[in-house]
């Protein structure tokens, strides 16, 4: 991913970053390589968006080198949100026989605790206020 842009730079664009992660580019990713990919986009104040969202075991995993990584003065954590998951089921046999229950995951916006705040949360919208800092 490209580097944000310094502030303190006066020919740097003015604004946020945001990094849109395709499911294509997550789906082969171990899931330290997911997670230091989306830390590394926070830490350098960006917001990172996911089309696919990430497992319940990969979520806890990110909150939890998130917990260890926090530092007063240089990084205050993130602020997540995921749509809910939506199931489809398939109720006829060759469908639960074949695995036809199938979860969809939905968007993710993750991005510095101190620069976003969500305004509100559904199974449709997520509204959140992004500051540069």
């Amino acid at each position: 991913m490209p580097k944000a842009t310094n502030a303190d730079d006066p020919d740097a664009p003015n604004g946020v970053q945001i990094d849109l992660i395709s499911g294509e580019r997550m789906e082969n990713m171990a899931t330290m390589e997911k997670i230091r990919m989306i830390l590394d986009g926070v830490h350098d104040g960006n917001i990172v968006i996911l089309e696919e969202g990430l497992t319940p075991d990969e979520e806890s995993k990110l909150i939890e080198v998130t917990m260890s990584e926090i530092s007063p003065d240089e990084f205050n954590g993130i602020e997540i949100e995921t749509y809910p998951k939506s199931t489809t089921r398939d109720s006829s046999l060759l469908g639960r026989i074949m695995g036809g229950d199938e979860s969809t995951a939905k968007l993710t916006v993750i991005g510095p605790a101190n620069q976003i705040e969500t305004l509100h949360k559904d199974e449709t919208l997520i509204s959140a206020l992004v500051s540069r800092d």
